[in-house]
């Protein structure tokens, strides 16, 4: 897996509202757009500068397609970028604090030693 590709999409993402919104209504769409069009610029640099070689497998393509934070965590992916991006996607359709509840509920599985999230 690329931890780092996985990071940058959910990172790049959630800061741009548009993106969250386009994230939120047609994932699999985004991703594949993402994947197309903004894996491979470089963060923080100039258009002109750009890679190749990053890919998205298809286990990572599919976790963020069906917005899968458990799958996401255990394959590596931060908590803190999951945890806010889903925030901005879903917290508006919850209670105060129902959304951040379910999601931690729904990793109660997880125990230590938690995945490796360095990059």
């Amino acid at each position: 897996m690329s931890k780092y590709l996985v990071n940058k999409f959910l990172y790049t993402v959630d800061r741009d509202p548009d993106l969250v919104e386009r994230y939120r209504e047609n994932p699999r769409e985004t991703v594949q757009w993402w994947e197309t069009h903004e894996a491979g610029r470089l963060l923080n640099c100039i258009d002109a500068e750009a890679t190749t070689w990053l890919a998205l497998d298809d286990a990572e393509r599919e976790a963020l397609a069906s917005h899968d934070h458990v799958t996401l965590f255990e394959m590596g992916a931060h908590p803190f970028l999951t945890l806010t991006l889903f925030i901005a996607m879903f917290e508006r359709d919850h209670g105060p604090m129902e959304y951040q509840t379910a999601y931690a509920r729904a990793m109660e599985h997880i125990t230590l030693p938690y995945p490796d999230i360095s990059t």
